[in-house]
């Protein structure tokens, strides 16, 4: 009895696995790309557990190629950064569940494939906020100093960044805005430091900075917006420039009249005096004169 209730429990757990295996539930499910910067990952979901999973991929010349660090796999993503070369193709991956009677036919057992969406990395990988310093360089300019993003890919022991990816379809989105106002404007550059011009004097301005690939689609032309930055412009470098308008005329006149009272005054000091030693001339020269 012991034996039959032995063989009855195999034979359901033979049939359950038999099962699991036909069911073209237990494939990869949603599958989807991720990518930051050129660090690309191929993600998925299954409703079978403790399942091992390898990922194949399309190269431009039609072949298949296996990454050797997704081979058999239990975790149900694949880091794909290092594979995809050159970036502006498209790829395609291939995820085939792997089953323990898997002969690594790869024609066979179709249903147990699931085919990626096509992706490109030089038009979809997103691109993070980029970092940036400002300065005001005169009264009416300021100048942006902008990081280029470091990416996930090496040559030899160089990191690379955007801007060796991109070359010259890199450029950067500037808004700005007065501080306190709420008017945005907008300037294209073509390379990392840019210059703002027309700016008003001794006036406080706030940049947001943005990597900018015009040549990709619409919905991948912009990387993500930075923090925000705030720079006064310079004022003139004499104070009396400073001043308002109104208060500048009114020192004007303040010292005009100043210098009148200085100039009257003076003048009249002089009169005087001179009227003091005429007639103490004419006093003298009565003084002398015989009798």
């Amino acid at each position: 009895m012991a034996s039959l209730k032995t063989l009855l429990y195999l034979g359901l757990f033979l049939f359950a696995e038999i099962i699991t295996a036909a069911d073209p539930n237990s494939k990869a499910e949603n599958v989807r790309w991720t990518s930051l910067d050129f660090k690309t990952m191929l993600t998925w979901t299954t409703k079978t557990p403790q399942q091992t999973y390898t990922v194949k991929f399309s190269r431009p010349d039609g072949d298949w190629y296996e990454p050797h660090n997704c081979i058999e796999m239990t975790a149900s993503e694949c880091d794909l950064s290092a594979e995809l070369r050159p970036f502006n193709v498209f790829y395609t991956a291939d995820i085939l569940t792997d089953n323990e009677d898997h002969d690594n036919d790869y024609g066979h057992d179709e249903f147990q494939h699931t085919e990626s969406t096509p992706f490109n990395p030089y038009r979809d990988s997103n691109i993070s906020a980029v970092e940036f310093s400002v300065r005001a360089l005169n009264a009416s300019t300021v100048r942006l100093d902008i990081t280029d993003t470091l990416t996930s890919v090496h040559e030899g022991s160089k990191q690379l960044t955007i801007r060796d990816i991109f070359r010259k379809d890199l450029k950067y989105k500037i808004i700005y805005y007065k501080s306190g106002n709420t008017g945005n404007r907008e300037n294209i550059s073509d390379s990392s430091r840019a210059e703002v011009t027309k700016l008003d004097a001794a006036t406080s301005y706030c940049f947001m900075v943005a990597a900018y690939i015009p040549s990709r689609p619409k919905s991948t032309q912009l990387g993500a917006w930075s923090r925000q930055l705030c720079q006064k412009t310079h004022g003139e470098s004499n104070s009396m420039h400073e001043l308002s308008t109104g208060a500048l005329i009114a020192v004007i006149f303040v010292l005009l009249t100043v210098f009148i009272i200085i100039v009257t005054v003076t003048a009249l000091c002089c009169r005087k005096r001179q009227q003091t030693d005429k007639s103490l001339q004419t006093t003298q020269s009565q003084t002398s004169a015989p009798v």
